[in-house]
C-alpha cells in the first residue's frame, strides 16, 4: 500500500510531482488546527512549513503518522518530544536556505542603515525633497562600509552572512556555541565571547536557532551593551525579549532594529509598527526565493521517502525515536 501523505502548504510543483510518484498525496493549505484535527488520523506522513504548528494535540490524534518532514531548517513549530514518544520520525532540511537567508540579512542591513524602506514610503507620499526633510531631521543615515559586524551563530547561514559582509568592507566578529576555526580562516572572522561581540560591534546579526540555551539570548541586560548600535534578527523570534527590545527602541538606546522573525507569529499588532525610521520589518520570508523553495521541497520529499524506504536521512531531528520504533517498522516502500 502506498503511503498517504498530507502537505500543509503550497509546495513547488516539481518536488510535489516527485512525491506523487511514490505516495498518495493530499494538499490542505494552511489549515486551522480544527481542520487538521478532523483529517490527521488518515495519514502516514506530513510535510509541513514553519507556519504549520504541529503540537501535542495534533500528534495525539495522528493514529497512523510515521513521519513529519518539515520544509525548513528550524523545527520549533513541531512538538518533537511528543512526536518521539509516539515513534514519529521528524526531519528538517539543511544547507538549502543559507545563501537566500544570508542575502536577505545583508538586504536588511543595508535597508536599515540607509533607511531605504522608510524613504520608499516617504516618496510615495510625494515628499521628494529628501535632503531638506529627511537629512535635516534624521542624521543617522550610514554606510555599511567600515563597520564592525558581529554575528551570533556561525553555522552555514552565519558563514554566508560573514562572506557577504566582508565583501562590503566590514570587520567580522562572531560568537557561536562552538568555535569554528576553519571558518575564521576562510572568512577572516574573529571569535570573541558573546558579551564582547555585542560590545565591539556596530551591527549585530542574530543567526542562531531556537533552543533552550538561545531563548532570550538578547535580554534587557545585553541590550544595554547594544546602546548606539544596530540589531538584525534572521534567526528566530524567541532569541530576543521583545518587551525589552521595544523599551530600548523607545528610549533611543538602540539605534536601529531589522527583523524577519517575531516571538509570536503571525504578527498582527505590535508597538514596532509605530516605529518607522529606526526599524525594518518583514514577515518571515528571508528564505523565500524560487530557487530555495524548490531545493527545499526536494529535500523535504527526499527525507520523507528515505524513511519509508527504511533509510535514515542525515537531517533526522530526533535520533532517540529509534528506542520507540525501529526504522524497519515504519518502512512502506
Amino acid at each position: 500500500m502506498r503511503p498517504k501523505v498530507l502537505v500543509l502548504f503550497k509546495m513547488k510543483s516539481k518536488p510535489l510531482e516527485e512525491l506523487k510518484k511514490y505516495c498518495d498525496v493530499d494538499l490542505l493549505v494552511y489549515p486551522s488546527k480544527e481542520e487538521l484535527l478532523k483529517v490527521i488520523a488518515k495519514y502516514d506522513a506530513l510535510i509541513v512549513s514553519p507556519l504549520n504548528r504541529i503540537d501535542g494535540e495534533v500528534i495525539e490524534k495522528a493514529e497512523r503518522l510515521k513521519v513529519i518532514s518539515t520544509h525548513s531548517a528550524g523545527y520549533d513549530h513541531i512538538d518533537v518530544e511528543a512526536a518521539t514518544k509516539k515513534g514519529i520520525y521528524v526531519t528538517k532540511v539543511s544547507g538549502v536556505l543559507s545563501e537566500a537567508v544570508a542575502e536577505f540579512a545583508i538586504g536588511l542591513m543595508i535597508a536599515l542603515l540607509r533607511k531605504i524602506a522608510y524613504t520608499d514610503k516617504f516618496i510615495r507620499l510625494g515628499k521628494w525633497e529628501s535632503h531638506r526633510t529627511v537629512w535635516s531631521k534624521f542624521k543617522d543615515i550610514e554606510t555599511v562600509y567600515g563597520k564592525k559586524v558581529g554575528i551570533l551563530g556561525m553555522g552555514p547561514i552565519g558563514k554566508a552572512i560573514a562572506k557577504r559582509a566582508k565583501a562590503l568592507g566590514t570587520e567580522i566578529y562572531y560568537w557561536s556555541r562552538h568555535r569554528k576555526e576553519d571558518i575564521e580562516e576562510e572568512v577572516g572572522a574573529k571569535y570573541l565571547p558573546l558579551e564582547e561581540v555585542l560590545t565591539e560591534s556596530d551591527i549585530v546579526v542574530l543567526a542562531l536557532p531556537a533552543a533552550k540555551e538561545t531563548y532570550h539570548i538578547i535580554n534587557e541586560e545585553r541590550l544595554k551593551l547594544l546602546e548606539g548600535k544596530y540589531l538584525i534578527n534572521i534567526g528566530r523570534g524567541t532569541l530576543i525579549d521583545e518587551k525589552a527590545l521595544i523599551k530600548a527602541l523607545k528610549e533611543g538606546k538602540l539605534k536601529g532594529f531589522a527583523t524577519d522573525v517575531y516571538e509570536k507569529e503571525p504578527l498582527q499588532e505590535s508597538e514596532l509598527f509605530e516605529m518607522g525610521w529606526e526599524t525594518v520589518l518583514t514577515p518571515h520570508h528571508a528564505g523565500l526565493s524560487e530557487e530555495a523553495m524548490e531545493d527545499m521541497g526536494f529535500q523535504a520529499v527526499k527525507n520523507l521517502l528515505a524513511i519509508f524506504r527504511g533509510e535514515i536521512p542525515k537531517d533526522l531531528v530526533n535520533g532517540e525515536v529509534f528506542k520507540i520504533k525501529r526504522i524497519d517498522e515504519v518502512k512502506m516502500l
